[in-house]
């Protein structure tokens, strides 16, 4: 196993990633001949050039997903088959962390020592979970009168088309792809332009576990051509999408234009932290505060980018919150001590520096950060220093606009209910958390905000078995738990008339 930074990167300019569309079981090119470079993060430097499907490399993709779906090699099997190829599954990609890991860390810009810690083990988690859910899961009976028998099963709704987005692409793809093959789906990927090279090596594990060949495609390209194609599809019967509120809105265009095809939208959020005066432990805090928005670079859907503080606690949480940030050790993704590692492009970088530009305008402090940084020994690639924006404007545009960056913006109030007040005034709602050592004002606040999660006394805990999603324009449906595994499905009712006639002939 590589152990240090040297191995690290001697091993990452000698990996050959698989850079072909996976159709029907294998590898090929686009019909076009057509690439697109894949840019790591880390230096900037092209990791690949990957096939660019076009719309017809995505209508054979549906197509090959239509047709194995139809056939009933994977639909209509015994779902302790689907469990066993599952499960297998989960057992190769942990077989192939230190691959995958890497894989991540070069095409995300995330510390190889979380991409071996955290994105592999989870994906691998999510895909035995719902293996292992598929013989706990009954159907139901309806209490219909004597003479009738009601029974409601779940049925695969058949070809799901999944948009997954650059941050977390492994980690995201699982909670997509999982519950969606356990249903009995045939499934077409379309991994972000950014970061296709884990999705087409789960693919090709996924036929090696037993997955019939055209159950699990993968179509990487560029979102306008490749992303449009598979929302427009007759044949596609579920979108599912985790990405921008402008991208979100096309998808459900796509919809109506095409079949009605179910959608499914995770959108973003502009997550708040509401610390009332009587936190307690300012330290822990702190420390939860900071890491929920620094982790990742700041790059996470549900981010903590809100700090709402009580102004009593104010100083004293932004001082600790402020000695957390600079804790955080900002290097090269492929060093084992790094912490905080890579923006995921120079477009991505120069969106967050535009918000600097923005808080000046607005006369807002930086408390802290907002400088870009080359690591040691790397000359090129994004990075950018865990940064606090304080005396913020709840209603200007750093506090309401998702930046998607290292970037905690501050504001305070008095009294819990101006806290959740201006925690709520946003167009997201994704998650939330609220620090108290009152029960009652947790119970209380947990119920006014508006969010799919809600944390009190932490951040960021999180596990497959309960759901994520949000409120408003944070999209709606879920993934993970068993509430996604019950969304790739449909519910079926077959009534039976039972008649009055008597047992005997």
């Amino acid at each position: 196993m590589a152990t240090t930074k040297n191995d690290w990167i001697e091993r990452a300019a000698a990996q050959q990633p698989a850079t072909g569309l996976y159709i029907d079981g294998g590898f090929r090119s686009a019909r076009s001949g057509e690439t697109f470079p894949t840019v790591s993060p880390r230096d900037g430097s092209i990791t690949a050039h990957v096939a660019a499907a076009g719309d017809q490399d995505v209508d054979d993709a549906v197509r090959s997903a239509h047709r194995t779906f139809e056939s009933g090699v994977w639909s209509r099997t015994d779902r302790r088959h689907r469990q066993t190829v599952l499960t297998r599954l989960s057992d190769l990609i942990l077989e192939n962390l230190e691959e995958l890991a890497l894989l991540e860390s070069t095409d995300a810009g995330h510390p190889i020592s979380d991409a071996l810690a955290v994105d592999v083990p989870s994906c691998a988690r999510t895909f035995r979970w719902y293996a292992e859910a598929l013989d706990k899961v009954y159907d139901d009976v309806a209490p219909t009168p004597r003479n009738a028998l009601a029974v409601i099963s779940r049925e695969a709704l058949g070809v799901i088309g999944a948009v997954v987005p650059w941050n977390y692409p492994l980690i995201i793809t699982a909670w997509k792809v999982a519950p969606a093959l356990a249903a009995g789906n045939s499934v077409v990927l379309k991994p972000s332009e950014q970061t296709s090279l884990t999705a087409l090596r789960l693919a090709e594990l996924a036929t090696e576990a037993g997955v019939p060949d055209g159950v699990f495609n993968v179509v990487p390209g560029l979102g306008h051509v490749a992303g449009a194609a598979l929302g427009r599809h007759d044949l596609v019967d579920k979108i599912t999408f985790t990405g921008s509120p402008e991208v979100g809105r096309y998808f459900q265009r796509y919809a109506s234009e095409s079949n009605g095809k179910q959608v499914a939208l995770e959108l973003g959020g502009k997550s708040p932290q509401v610390v009332l005066h009587d936190v307690g432990d300012i330290a822990a805090c702190a420390s939860a505060v900071a890491w929920g928005i620094f982790y990742n670079a700041g790059q996470t859907c549900h981010g903590g980018s809100r700090l709402l503080v009580d102004e009593r606690v104010h100083d004293e949480l932004i001082e600790e919150v402020i000695k957390v940030g600079r804790s955080l050790q900002l290097g090269d993704p492929l060093d084992p001590a790094t912490q905080i590692g890579a923006i995921i492009d120079d477009r991505q970088l120069e969106s967050i520096l535009g918000y600097y530009a923005v808080a000046e305008g607005e006369g807002i402090a930086v408390a802290s950060g907002g400088t870009q940084v080359h690591p040691a020994g790397v000359e090129h690639g994004y990075y950018l220093e865990p940064t606090v924006l304080d005396r913020v404007n709840n209603a200007g545009r750093i506090g309401q606009e998702e930046i998607f960056g290292p970037v905690l913006a501050v504001s305070t109030f008095r009294g819990a209910a101006e806290g959740i007040r201006m925690a709520n005034d946003t167009k997201y709602g994704l998650a939330a958390s609220v620090w108290t050592q009152d029960i009652t004002k947790a119970h209380t606040a947990a119920r006014e905000l508006r969010a799919g999660t809600v944390w009190v006394n932490t951040f960021d805990v999180a596990d497959i078995i309960t759901p994520f999603g949000g409120f408003k324009e944070s999209g709606f449906g879920r993934d993970r738990s068993l509430h996604a595994l019950d969304a790739y499905s449909a519910l079926k009712t077959t009534w039976i008339n039972l008649g009055d006639a008597a047992l005997d002939d």
